[in-house]
């Protein structure tokens, strides 16, 4: 039985549609209304999800392709790259560890950071971060979800990544606010039930009625959501019907090869029992003889074979305009004679690099909204990171070696044409963490360069000596006209 394309399914309804609620707080009396409505929307989503994240993982139509002519010729090959784009796109971003970076001179301030950075690496962040990417990319967004760690853990929170098939967040009509989000989950008696939580409450739903509420002890939604981009647009679902023609140019230049080789064979004029032939292709050769001079017999292969030059030109083709819509570099060969930064240019790395940076304010959004809730439960424990969301920003960071040499050559000039030297380490692009960079730099950089303290201490010196000057002057004037 065929299986439905994407298209089929979707009906041209692209990306993921967003929950919404006109209520200013939730609250016991209203929240049953909220969630019924949430929960239409996530059953909306819900095939299309499920659909992507198959399709990621090689679930797709062309496996389940039904062939009328010759049938026991058909191959159904799989050249998945959904699930390179997918990789790609997650090792784009969270390939390297998240970092927080702080905004602040203050040696208080980038210790706290560092130890923000330390409970993330001991809580394992980077590899939810990698399932979370894959979730982001395949189906167009995913959640994450802060949670409280045991008694005896030493750090006091947990990450975990729910699927989006059974989550959703809910936000205000009016002004975007997370106002909810919510889980479809199922207990021990395998009894379906929806936990929720909003910005100071949690509900557990069962039934159709509100089984449990209180506070909820977070100081805010544990659960974030980080979209794909602002129309929540999965990167298999903008190129899918072209991930399709390739499996089908693939699978039908096997058939070509198959069908060539397993040709029929004509008969002209001859008469041949099934048991002859039989025997005739055993020993490979075939004897006919004309029944007259009129009817001259023949027996020859019926071949057409296919043109695998120019198939696989137009393979390479729709191969290459994937490339272009997902916007990822072509891994064509050097030819030989360009420098690094040309082939970065030419193969398609620095566009590459811009349509990342297109999606990180969306990522970046949602590490802060996550880090409030990470560090309200620092607080309740250990309360050895005093920090705020506002003392620190959040830096992706992608490949520091890339173009190294041109990187350092600008730090160099930055510094030698006496740019601030935090602003040259900023600016270069080589460091994940320029403010600690700069710290630990900073007793070698005052040896070299005058700091800013160096510049504010010269100053108030020279000043003061235009000060002494000018009074001398003054002296010496008044003395003379006396």
């Amino acid at each position: 039985m065929n299986k439905l394309s994407y298209i089929d399914i979707c009906k041209g309804a692209f990306g993921r549609k967003v929950a919404y609620t006109g209520v200013s707080a939730i609250t016991t009396e209203n929240v049953l209304k909220v969630v019924g409505r949430a929960v239409s929307i996530l059953n909306y989503n819900r095939p299309f999800i499920r659909y992507l994240h198959d399709y990621y993982m090689g679930d797709q139509p062309i496996l389940y392709r039904e062939k009328a002519v010759r049938p026991e010729i058909n191959n159904k090959t799989v050249e998945n790259h959904a699930l390179e784009i997918v990789r790609f796109k997650a090792g784009q971003t969270y390939g390297e560890p998240i970092q927080y970076v702080s905004r602040k001179k203050d040696d208080t301030v980038n210790k706290a950071v560092d130890a923000l950075n330390d409970y993330m690496r001991d809580a394992h962040k980077q590899a939810r971060d990698i399932e979370l990417g894959i979730w982001q990319s395949s189906v167009g967004t995913a959640y994450k979800a802060t949670l409280k760690a045991g008694k005896n853990n030493p750090v006091p929170f947990r990450i975990h990544i729910p699927t989006p098939l059974n989550t959703i967040v809910v936000y205000s009509q009016e002004n975007g606010q997370d106002m909810l989000s919510i889980q479809q989950l199922k207990d021990e008696n395998e009894q379906q039930y929806y936990s929720c939580f909003s910005e100071d409450k949690y509900f557990i739903i069962k039934n159709g009625r509100v089984d449990q509420s209180g506070p909820n002890g977070f100081g805010g939604i544990p659960i974030t959501e980080y979209p794909n981009n602002p129309d929540r647009l999965s990167d298999i679902e903008i190129t899918i019907t072209a991930l399709d023609q390739i499996n089908k140019m693939q699978s039908d230049r096997m058939n070509g090869i198959e069908q060539f080789v397993q040709a029929f064979m004509l008969f002209k004029n001859c008469e041949i029992t099934k048991d002859e032939f039989i025997e005739m292709s055993q020993l490979g050769a075939i004897q006919v003889k004309d029944s007259a001079q009129t009817n001259k017999s023949d027996v020859k292969l019926m071949t057409a074979e296919l043109n695998q030059e120019q198939t696989q030109v137009s393979k390479d083709d729709v191969y290459r305009q994937v490339l272009v819509v997902e916007g990822m570099p072509d891994r064509q060969q050097n030819t030989g004679g360009d420098t690094g930064q040309a082939v970065y240019l030419r193969n398609g790395w620095d566009f590459a690099e811009q349509r990342a940076k297109l999606d990180e304010p969306f990522i970046i959004e949602a590490e802060k909204k996550h880090c409030q809730i990470v560090l309200n439960l620092i607080k309740k424990g250990a309360d050895d990171v005093p920090l705020t969301v506002r003392d620190f920003d959040v830096k992706i960071t992608r490949n520091s070696t890339d173009n190294m040499l041109v990187k350092a050559q600008a730090l160099d000039y930055l510094l030698k044409n006496k740019v601030n030297p935090l602003i040259a380490l900023t600016t270069c692009g080589l460091f994940g963490d320029p403010e600690k960079v700069w710290i630990m730099s900073k007793p070698y950089m005052d040896t070299i360069f005058k700091t800013q303290d160096q510049f504010d201490v010269e100053t108030e010196k020279n000043r003061a000596y235009e000060l002494l000057k000018n009074q001398s002057n003054n002296s010496a004037v008044k003395t003379g006209e006396a």
